[in-house]
């Protein structure tokens, strides 16, 4: 399966797909939110992206599983043998709602337990992210439009050191004293606040090196950045550097707690 999810015209296609979302999103830009039974906010452009892409996901990947956001909330679960689609249509719904354009779309292809090929869309950036296996790429691309229209579509790794010390991406919207405890005790030279897993493709592109969550999120959140990550050089395990593990429905898809950071962050003993 891993072969499958790599394909480079499926992967295009994908990026594609994202980018239909995206549009679906701008559509609805700057409208209201409601709240989930779980406290989160909700907005049409959650619930539309997420329609475009599990239609797409329907031609595309036909009979593979489908964790998404919406559908889990409404209560409708996958049942998956080791592989899935894990997609969040709109995560940073309270960036969108404030309009900083700090919000994406995200389509993560897992199986075996782990993130093998995922996308990352920021509509509001017109910038798309496309990582598998040990290639990741990014270009610009406007919401709507077709992957083959992207234009300054190239390859990324993350970055070395600064000589000035590590540069992290904190959460806008989910601050905690735990991460805050994590960078003070590392040297971090500077914080900078990024929403949604927007963080974690900065890293991929080389523009900061670490960013810790010791909180609990659910897959759909980090799926796709972590595949994009991974391929650009970088890394997201759990903060003693053991791997993430996908596809955990016994615990509806929570993650552990993990540490995100470029290949030279983590070989600097960083972590």
């Amino acid at each position: 399966m891993d072969s499958i999810f790599q394909d480079a015209g499926l992967l295009d296609a994908l990026g594609t797909l994202a980018s239909e979302a995206g549009a679906a999103i701008m559509a609805h830009y700057g409208g209201v939110a409601t709240v989930k039974g779980d406290g989160s906010p909700v907005t049409a452009a959650d619930t539309a992206a997420e329609a475009v892409i599990l239609a797409g996901l329907a031609r595309l990947l036909p009979g593979v599983p489908v964790l998404a956001e919406e559908a889990a909330a409404a209560g409708h679960w996958p049942v998956c043998e080791g592989t899935l689609v894990a997609v969040d249509p709109l995560d940073g719904t309270r960036e969108f709602i404030s309009q900083n354009g700090e919000f994406t779309v995200n389509i993560g292809l897992v199986t075996a337990g782990r993130p093998v090929a995922g996308i990352v869309y920021a509509p509001a950036r017109a910038r798309l992210w496309i990582g598998a296996g040990r290639r990741a790429e990014a270009m610009d691309l406007p919401p709507g439009v077709p992957i083959g229209a992207a234009t300054g579509r190239r390859v990324i790794r993350t970055r070395p050191l600064p000589a000035s010390g590590p540069v992290a991406l904190v959460s806008r919207s989910h601050a905690d004293a735990a991460t805050s405890a994590y960078y003070a005790a590392r040297g971090i030279a500077a914080q900078r606040p990024v929403g949604s897993s927007l963080k974690y493709t900065l890293i991929a592109e080389g523009e900061a090196d670490v960013s810790a969550r010791f909180a609990s999120i659910t897959e759909w959140d980090i799926a796709a950045a972590h595949a994009v990550l991974a391929a650009a050089g970088g890394e997201m395990t759990r903060p003693d550097g053991a791997p993430l593990v996908y596809g955990r429905a016994d615990r509806q898809f929570r993650t552990d707690h993990f540490v995100a950071c470029s290949a030279a962050y983590a070989a600097a003993g960083r972590r």
